[in-house]
């Protein structure tokens, strides 16, 4: 089943009288909206007892859960010790999901700092099996670790990079940011035959199983021709995107069931229902 919702709470939600995250699902289903991405991005902070709250208020409304890792996880810093923390920062986002029922946990790779892409790339392997090895001890091993693809040029985390971490483990599943992939490489995603390449490329490295239940986060990204991601935008922008309409047609055509995730910047609820519509507009139109 696909799925649309938020990564944290709306402009809106506030807007509408909701003061607490337990009422978001309360709220998503007003908006008729089925994913909610909890933030963690600044530490995981929420207690075993809330996040039991959220998960059973989210099963009775019929959302998934999935949480954000805090930002500053490097899994392919080139301290040692930075990296093992990196992997007590996912083992604490991962006890979190649990107690919720989120079975999804994103995770940046971090950055190349005066290494080689090759050498980043061989730390975060190293880290990211390490932090399975982790889960699987505190029989946290259902919980997926979803590496997310990055925006700005320096960081690791292209399309490939993301693809090589998700080969060391069938339980990892891509995080698509395709508003990232856009912008580091400077508006790719304008046409169809963009997106085709993500998902043939994803095809081909992962096969149709993790293909079809991929997750995905999408938001349209101003961006430079020196750094890559700059700021989110909302969908009113004309300038940046990309366009969601051209991947709606694709993920309808192949019948494929991500979980799509809006990062817009403030209005990601509206977003999303944006994107369910053209999603399901789409699939009324196939012959």
């Amino acid at each position: 089943m696909i799925r649309f919702g938020p990564a944290g709470s709306p402009d809106s939600f506030a807007a509408m009288g909701y003061k607490t995250t337990l009422q978001m699902p309360e709220y998503l289903e007003k908006m008729g909206l089925s994913a909610f991405e909890y933030q963690c991005g600044r530490g995981v902070r929420i207690s075993r007892a809330a996040a039991e709250q959220l998960g059973a208020a989210a099963r009775e409304k019929g959302i998934a859960l999935s949480i954000h890792a805090p930002y500053y996880i490097s899994l392919s810093s080139a301290e040692e010790q930075k990296r093992e923390k990196s992997i007590d920062y996912i083992l604490q986002t991962a006890r979190a999901a649990d107690a919720m029922g989120a079975r999804r946990i994103v995770v940046h790779s971090g950055s190349c700092g005066g290494m080689s892409r090759e050498e980043a790339l061989a730390l975060a392997k190293d880290t990211m099996r390490k932090a399975l090895t982790a889960l699987d001890a505190e029989k946290l091993g259902h919980v997926h670790i979803c590496p997310e693809t990055m925006g700005k040029l320096g960081q690791l985390g292209t399309l490939e990079e993301v693809l090589e971490l998700c080969r060391l483990d069938k339980r990892l599943i891509p995080c698509i940011d395709f508003g990232h992939l856009n912008a580091r490489t400077f508006g790719s995603l304008t046409k169809e035959g963009g997106y085709e390449e993500v998902l043939d490329t994803m095809d081909k490295a992962l096969g149709k199983e993790r293909l079809t239940r991929f997750h995905a986060h999408f938001s349209k990204i101003e961006y430079t021709r020196n750094g890559g991601e700059k700021l989110h935008l909302t969908f009113a922008d004309t300038k940046y995107g990309p366009e969601f309409e051209p991947l709606a047609k694709l993920l309808a055509q192949r019948g494929l069931s991500p979980h799509i995730i809006c990062e817009s910047a403030g209005t990601q609820a509206e977003d999303a229902a944006i994107m369910r519509d053209l999603y399901h507009r789409a699939l009324a139109q196939l012959p």
